[in-house]
C-alpha cells in the first residue's frame, strides 16, 4: 500500500524534531518503519546509528520484524529497536564502571522488590500490606520523577511522606549493597548519567544520530527527559503519539509533554496523520464527537474514504443485570436471524466488558438461557 500524502510527508521530514500526531487507524507503524528505510536508503544513515523504541517488547518486536522485511538482514544490521526500559539496560551494562556498579549485577523484579521492602520496613509498617504496597507505588513515583531519596526527604510534608522517604533511602542503599537494580532503575539510573555526565552523553548522542518513538504521549518524565539527552542540540528525530489516545496517567504517563513538543523543542515541526484505514464514517463521527469534548488535545479531524457500515448504537442500563438480560436477547436474535441480516453462530460474537468482575452477571444469564 503506497503512503498517503501526510505519511509521506512524515516520512521524508528529517531536519529537525518533528511529531506525527497520529490517530487511531491512520498508519504510525507504517510512517516509523517507512521512515527508518528511508533514513538508511536514501539519507545515507547507518542502520546501528538509528535508534526506535516504543512500550511493549510485543511492539518492539513487531516494528523489528516490519523494518527487516522493508530493509532486508543486511541493510538493517546493528539497527536498534526496543522499549525504553530495553534501553535503558544497555545503557548501564555499556557505563557499568562510570557508574560504580560490579559486572553481573541483578535486576529484581516485583517479587524480590515486594521482600525486600517486606525485610526493611518490618518495624515501620509491621508488615501493612496496603501501606507496603502504597510505598512501592510511592518509590515508582519518585523514580520516575528522577526524585532521589535525598529529595524525596527534604520535601516531605506530612509524617507518612517522610517515613516512605526514608525508607527509600534505605531501599536505594540495600540495592546498592546488593549491587542490584529494579525496573524503575532502568529509566532513572542512565537518564542521571546522562544529566550529569558530558562524556557519556556525548557517547550515546554519536552512537544515536537518528531516534524515532512510538506512543509519545505515554512516556513519562523520565523518558522524557531521556529523549531529549539522547537527541541533544541536534534535535534529529521523530515521535509519534496521539494526546486523544494517553490513558496512563495513573502510572506516570505525562500527556504534556506531547502538548509542550513544539514549545520544547525549538523548530519542531507537527504533521497529522487524519486518514483512518480502521472504522467507518459513523464510528469516526462518534468517536470525535466524544474526543471533542477533551480540553487538553492538539485537535485533528480524522476522516475515511471507506462507504456504508452500521450506525453506532448507544443503550444505557439501569444495573448489570439488565444489561446481560438485554444482550442475551440480541445475541439470540442474531442467532434466530430476525434483525433482517442472515442468521450466525454464537462462536461468530463477542463481548467485550471493561474489568473482568462484569463478567459474571453475563455468566449467570447465560447459563439461564443455556
Amino acid at each position: 500500500m503506497k503512503l498517503n500524502p501526510k505519511q509521506d510527508e512524515a516520512v521524508k521530514y528529517i531536519s529537525g524534531p518533528c511529531l506525527v500526531l497520529a490517530g487511531a487507524g491512520s498508519g504510525k507503524t507504517r510512517v516509523i518503519t517507512n521512515k527508518i528505510a528511508y533514513l538508511v536508503k536514501k539519507c545515507e544513515y547507518k542502520a546501528r546509528n538509528i535508534a526506535a523504541v516504543t512500550f511493549t517488547n510485543k511492539a518492539a518486536k513487531e516494528m523489528r520484524e516490519r523494518v527487516l522485511q522493508t530493509l532486508g538482514k543486511q541493510d538493517a544490521k546493528g539497527l536498534w529497536v526496543s522499549t525504553f526500559h530495553t534501553l535503558g539496560l544497555e545503557i548501564i551494562k555499556k557505563e557499568l564502571s562510570t557508574l560504580g556498579f560490579k559486572p553481573g549485577f541483578s535486576l529484581f523484579d516485583d517479587q524480590d522488590t515486594n521482600q525486600l521492602l517486606s525485610e526493611l520496613t518490618e518495624d515501620e509498617l509491621k508488615k501493612d500490606k496496603d501501606l507496603l504496597k502504597l510505598l512501592k507505588m510511592e518509590i515508582g513515583s519518585w523514580k520516575n520523577e528522577l526524585v532521589l531519596p535525598e529529595q524525596a526527604i527534604r520535601e516531605a510534608r506530612d509524617p507518612q511522606k517522610a517515613l516512605f522517604a526514608q525508607l527509600y533511602g534505605r531501599y536505594q542503599n540495600q540495592l546498592r549493597a546488593y549491587n542490584a537494580l529494579d525496573f524503575d532503575d532502568l529509566i532513572m539510573i542512565p537518564t542521571l548519567l546522562l544529566t550529569n555526565n558530558a562524556t557519556s552523553r556525548e557517547r550515546w548522542q554519536q552512537r544515536f544520530k537518528y531516534l524515532l518513538v512510538d506512543e509519545y504521549q505515554d512516556t513519562n518524565t523520565s523518558q522524557y527527559q531521556l529523549v531529549k539527552l539522547l537527541v541533544g542540540e541536534r534535535a534529529r528525530f521523530t515521535v509519534v503519539g496521539d494526546d486523544d489516545q494517553s490513558i496512563y496517567g495513573w502510572r506516570g504517563a505525562e500527556v504534556g509533554n506531547i502538548l509542550r513538543f513544539e514549545r520544547d523543542f525549538e523548530g519542531a515541526k507537527v504533521i497529522r496523520l487524519e486518514q483512518n484505514y480502521r472504522s467507518t464514517p459513523d464510528i469516526l463521527a462518534a468517536a470525535s464527537g466524544i474526543i471533542s469534548g477533551n480540553t487538553d488535545r492538539l485537535g485533528k479531524t480524522l476522516w475515511t474514504a471507506q462507504e456504508g457500515g452500521e450506525k453506532v448504537r448507544l443503550i444505557g442500563h439501569w444495573d448489570g443485570e439488565e444489561e446481560a438480560r438485554w444482550i442475551g436477547e440480541e445475541l439470540e436474535s442474531y442467532q434466530r436471524g430476525t434483525r433482517g441480516i442472515s442468521s450466525f453462530g454464537l462462536n461468530s460474537m463477542a463481548i467485550l466488558v471493561r474489568a473482568s468482575h462484569q463478567m459474571r452477571a453475563f455468566e449467570d444469564r447465560f447459563l439461564s438461557i443455556g
